[in-house]
């Protein structure tokens, strides 16, 4: 059996290159460049003040949104599996000004690739799908976290991660929980920015971890939840029936049974 890391890194190595191009604009690069924000006005709006604040971004991807944090003054960090990403991350850098620090690994390791201790852990947006066991990354957060630090954390609702659109309702269509030992298995031929380019890695391996997941396995690694909030809006088009909410963001259409499509949480580890 292939190891699911690696398949999805030969996947995010792949993705990583198209989104560099943003032919779409979905990364909205250019106008990252020339200065606008590029936060989704969830996170923009329950960030608050970090400026000073070592942060550290877990799943950094290609940088862009570590760099909206240095923007805000952050000292940023950012944490990615994906060597291709970061190089795309480092040149978005040089590009821009903004100095950060980009490392490459997993998840797993951070505490001893990026021990810190940070002020705040960063990470949002289609993040622990990609991982298989929750409590590891619980504990490398409280593991890198100063005293006092915190994370902010948004993603979509598991309770929607579970649902297809069939004859075209939305219906259970996965388990709630996914086993660590046996992911979910996708296929798409393009990434999901609408560029069509093909890819040559097209397969994925996902788990989708309930909210007494998430909490439980925080609360063990030593954590308090500071807040917690569902959304009824989504970055991305997760079902052809979602309609445009706001820029950038997606929801049910009207008359559809109300649902919340992602959620937002802040941990605190005691001082």
């Amino acid at each position: 059996m292939l190891d699911p890391i690696q398949v999805n890194r030969l996947n995010w190595d792949e993705r990583a290159s198209i989104h560099a191009r943003d032919a779409t604009g979905d990364y909205m690069l250019d106008r990252f460049r020339a200065g606008e924000d590029a936060l989704h006005v969830i996170e923009a709006a329950e960030l608050g003040e970090i400026s000073g604040k070592r942060v550290l971004h877990l799943q950094c991807h290609i940088g862009r949104d570590t760099l909206c944090l240095v923007r805000r003054g952050a000292v940023a960090t950012g944490l990615d599996f994906s060597g291709v990403a970061l190089a795309v991350a480092r040149r978005l850098a040089d590009e821009t000004g903004l100095k950060a620090s980009f490392v490459q690994g997993t998840v797993d390791a951070a505490a001893d690739l990026t021990p810190g201790p940070f002020d705040l852990v960063f990470t949002t947006w289609g993040t622990i799908c990609w991982l298989p066991d929750i409590r590891i990354w619980a504990r490398a957060i409280a593991a890198v976290l100063a005293p006092g630090g915190e994370l902010y954390f948004a993603d979509a609702h598991p309770g929607f991660a579970v649902m297809e659109e069939q004859a075209g309702r939305l219906v259970p269509a996965y388990d709630f929980r996914t086993a660590a030992e046996r992911p979910l298995e996708f296929i798409n031929a393009t990434t999901y920015t609408g560029d069509p380019t093909v890819m040559t890695h097209q397969s994925t391996r996902e788990w989708i971890h309930p909210l007494s997941a998430i909490f439980g396995a925080l609360l063990d690694a030593g954590l308090t939840i500071a807040m917690f909030r569902e959304h009824e809006v989504l970055p991305w088009r997760a079902q052809h029936s979602l309609v445009p909410a706001s820029d950038r963001l997606w929801r049910l259409p009207d008359g559809h049974p109300r649902l919340p499509l992602s959620f937002s949480l802040r941990a605190r580890k005691p001082k």
